[in-house]
């Protein structure tokens, strides 16, 4: 009996550190994100002295033209950027899925963008696009083509180029990991029966990728809904409102407007929409997952 109960407690006795870990460094401070969503809250006050106004900053905000603005420009962004790093990654990973020669050199600089830190990828970018001295604009009059306002009229496609060149790799990296870990039994059945190397992709490849595909897609997304300090050091999110993301408007609200409350509410609002885009990408996995699975049998069977 007593062996019995050791074998039941013990697991939990090494999952009740991290457990710990867990309620101090994210339940608690997203509870005081909460507590302070409902608080008119500014830096000065402590959050106990503050008045307690219900949902009025949920309201506000619901009502706010530049939240809204903000909203808008986050979806364009994230949804641009996800949808092409995934082209763009899941093409090169197909593309060089073979032994090639110099191919782990290859892989070793695909994935630099990625080591270097956000501020110093706004800067590089930020002097790239710039209307005078920028490479971009020289190349272009070297050319005997005009300039491009690059972090003007178009500073919201120039900051998704930023982060397509800096993030491709991760989803180049993954898609290339899942196609390795491809059973080749199908893939040898496949070929035995006559399929093209476009039907190979299309219909054995892909469906067999998309849970890690997947999986990817979310990870880049929720990132791309976060994302800081490339879009400030480029743009402070103008001209205007053209690319400020709710990121980047929640910490003006805290740090400029001083409106602690507020961005409280802004930051549970952006946390709602991450949770609903999260379950609606859970759901589409486990389907997959099942879609999957019956082609594998399939598979099997056939052969």
């Amino acid at each position: 009996m007593k062996a019995h109960f050791l074998n039941r407690v013990t697991p939990y006795a090494f999952l009740a550190p991290a457990g710990v870990i867990m309620v101090i460094a994210l339940l608690y401070p997203l509870g005081y994100m909460i507590y302070g969503s409902f608080r008119d809250w500014d830096p000065s006050q402590n959050i106990s002295e503050t008045e307690f106004v219900g949902i009025k900053n949920y309201i506000t905000l619901f009502f706010d033209p530049a939240f809204h603005e903000s909203l808008s420009v986050t979806l364009i962004f994230a949804g641009s950027v996800v949808i092409a790093e995934m082209a763009i990654g899941v093409g090169l990973a197909l593309l060089l899925d073979r032994n090639l020669r110099g191919m782990s050199i290859l892989r070793t600089l695909f994935i630099l963008p990625m080591m270097i830190a956000p501020v110093v990828v706004g800067l590089m970018w930020r002097y790239m696009y710039h209307p005078t001295v920028g490479t971009f604009n020289r190349t272009l009059k070297s050319m005997g083509l005009q300039g491009v306002d690059w972090l003007g009229q178009n500073a919201l496609l120039s900051v998704i180029i930023a982060d397509i060149w800096q993030w491709t790799p991760f989803i180049f990296i993954l898609a290339l990991a899942a196609l390795q870990s491809l059973p080749r039994s199908a893939l040898e059945a496949a070929r035995i029966d006559g399929a093209t190397p476009w039907q190979q992709i299309w219909y054995i490849k892909l469906p067999l990728m998309m849970p890690v595909l997947v999986v990817t897609g979310l990870l880049r997304l929720i990132d791309a809904f976060k994302v800081l300090e490339v879009i400030l050091v480029m743009t402070e999110g103008g001209p205007g409102l053209s690319t400020e993301i709710v990121a980047l408007r929640i910490s003006r609200t805290a740090t400029e407007f001083r409106e602690l409350g507020t961005a409280a509410a802004m930051s549970n609002y952006l946390l709602i929409l991450l949770l609903i885009l999260t379950l609606a990408m859970l759901a589409f996995t486990r389907i997959q997952e099942a879609r999957t699975a019956r082609l594998a049998r399939q598979v099997q069977e056939e052969s």
